[in-house]
């Protein structure tokens, strides 16, 4: 009687059952004698781990077999005894046995060794080979007459291209000096127009931080401002600036409430920062009989402080005056600008205003620390906004409140000294 088939078939085993014909004629594959099936286990079966994909569930060994899925003659039941595989047990069961060595011919290459490394010869640097005659390297332009060679403009230590800065400053000192000393009227024309530049320059900058402050009232009532100094004197100047801060208030509140106060915060920044101080430029201008001479020896010793300082910053400058506001600026170059300024204004009003040396000294001197404080308020502006400068109008210098900074600080301080120093007559 023949045993029940482990695999489901309730047919017997034996010789009378035929063989599964092949697809394909295999000589190898010859019935052999019938063995009993094992018995089925008593525990419960594990799975096997090392069964393959059924695409490749064939065995391909040296032991006669046709496929796992199918029952048949030469159904194989694992290696004979002795036969190098797996150890036998549930965990290790399976139809794939280890290899023998001499079936993979790599399992006879000998282990690579380590060789020593100072028989290697070292490997020396080529210097890389020189182009023909005759032809330029990559990324160079031959210069012709046509086409001239391309040159970067001349900067200087400080940062600046030189020759440009050089020439802008003459030009804005002929556009002030001239009108002031042939025709007044058009030197509060330059002072108005400077004064909206300014202001549009500001706005502009500001804007950066998220507020927008309304440009249009500013600029009226910074021309404003400026022509009630020139014409009425100090009371028409305060007048002046409280007229632009109510007008700015009252058009901003057109465009709703949404950030409000930052706004108006900053319009009264620029309202006090550029119509305001530069009212004091205009008062001075206004003075009778010697009001362009003050705007002179003002605008002079601003000029001498800012001279000397760059020329004692680039040459000697070694100790940072104020390295988180302007890394530039040096201990050194303040002395070179009180200095200048002082030797400057001592001789400049002692000739014009016959004013004792000491007094013009003194002068030189409070213009120069008011000049510097003011590049340092701007810079410091500049710095909080995240801007290098407040705009790039002026080749060499950025924008005109870069020009404007340290003479904005400097004219209240003159107006006040000068008079003390040459009280003006009626």
């Amino acid at each position: 009687m023949s045993h029940p088939d482990p695999y489901g078939s309730t047919e017997p085993r034996g010789w009378d059952r035929p063989a599964p014909a092949l697809p394909w004629p295999d000589t190898d594959l010859e019935p052999g004698p019938w063995r009993p099936a094992p018995a089925a286990p008593t525990h419960p079966a594990e799975p096997d781990t090392y069964a393959r994909p059924d695409a490749y569930d064939t065995y391909a060994g040296p032991y006669p077999t046709t496929s796992r899925r199918h029952d048949g003659p030469g159904r194989y039941d694992g290696p004979p005894a002795g036969d190098r595989g797996r150890p036998d047990g549930p965990e290790h069961r399976g139809p794939w046995r280890e290899a023998a060595d001499d079936e993979y011919p790599t399992a006879q290459i000998a282990p690579v060794r380590d060789e020593p490394t100072d028989q290697i010869p070292a490997v020396r640097d080529e210097p890389e080979p020189e182009p023909p005659a005759g032809r330029r390297g990559r990324g160079r332009r031959r210069a012709s007459a046509e086409r001239p060679p391309t040159t970067t403009p001349t900067t200087s230590r400080a940062g600046r291209n030189l020759p440009a800065a050089i020439g802008v400053g003459v030009a804005l000192g002929a556009a002030v000096v001239v009108p002031l000393f042939f025709f007044m009227p058009a030197f509060l024309a330059v002072l108005a127009t400077a004064v909206g530049i300014g202001i549009w320059e500001m706005a502009r900058a500001v804007r950066r931080s998220g507020a927008h402050p309304p440009l249009a009232p500013l600029v009226a009532g910074g021309v404003i401002t400026v022509g009630l100094a020139w014409f009425a004197g100090p009371d028409a100047l305060s007048l002046g600036l409280l007229v632009t801060v109510l007008g700015t208030m009252i058009w901003r509140l057109g465009d709703g409430p949404g950030n409000y106060q930052r706004d108006l915060t900053a319009a009264t920044l620029i309202a006090v920062y550029v119509p305001f101080l530069a009212g004091f430029a205009a008062m001075l201008a206004a003075a009778p009989d010697d009001g362009h001479l003050r705007v002179l020896v003002t605008l002079v010793a601003v000029v001498l402080s800012d001279t000397g300082g760059y020329a004692a910053g680039v040459t000697f400058g070694k100790h940072p005056m104020a390295p988180t506001i302007s890394p530039k600026k040096s201990w050194e170059g303040f002395a070179g600008s009180v200095t200048a300024a002082a030797a400057g204004s001592a001789v400049l009003l002692w000739v014009l205003f016959d004013v004792a040396p000491w007094w013009g000294a003194l002068f030189g001197m409070a213009i120069s620390v008011s000049a510097v404080l003011g590049d340092l308020a701007e810079s410091m502006i500049k710095r909080d906004l995240g801007v290098k400068d407040m705009s790039n109008l002026l080749p060499g210098h950025g924008g005109l409140m870069d020009r404007l900074d340290s003479i904005l600080f400097a004219v209240p301080v003159a107006y006040l000294l000068l008079a003390v120093f040459v009280p003006v007559v009626s």
